[in-house]
């Protein structure tokens, strides 16, 4: 199953399917899965207490990508300006997740380093890419 087909066939998108949108959408929700079991790792870590930031990081990175991906996803109404606003507060939580992960050289923190890069990548070129109506 395929969200990138899912929204595409949705019945207010049709010919006016955004593939900036689908593919942002799509990373969100790996994202935020990927986030999440981070903050996690970082809590089974000798060192926890030290990644308390990390782990707050993680976590809000999470939610953001979360947030987006559900709101990226309804096109009835399309609702730019505020898919805008969740994707540039989901660009900034996932810079700071970035910042914090690239501290670690675990193998759970690289990978979702690599994810908040993809995240911050697609998220930025679909917020460029929509228009008033999409």
């Amino acid at each position: 199953m395929s969200i990138k087909e899912m929204i595409q066939d949705h019945p207010a998108v049709g010919d006016g399917y955004n593939e900036q949108l689908g593919e942002a959408v799509k990373h969100a929700m790996y994202g935020a899965a990927i986030m999440n079991s981070c903050a996690d790792a970082c809590l089974a870590e000798d060192n926890a207490k030290e990644r308390a930031e990390c782990i707050r990081r993680c976590l809000d990175a999470s939610d953001a990508c979360t947030a987006f991906y559900r709101m990226g996803s309804r096109r009835t109404g399309g609702n730019v300006a505020a898919i805008k606003a969740i994707g540039a507060a989901t660009i900034i939580a996932c810079e700071q997740c970035l910042e914090h992960c690239s501290k670690h050289d675990d193998p759970h923190c690289t990978r979702c380093a690599t994810m908040c890069r993809e995240v911050i990548e697609d998220v930025t070129k679909a917020i460029h890419g929509l228009g008033k109506h999409d």
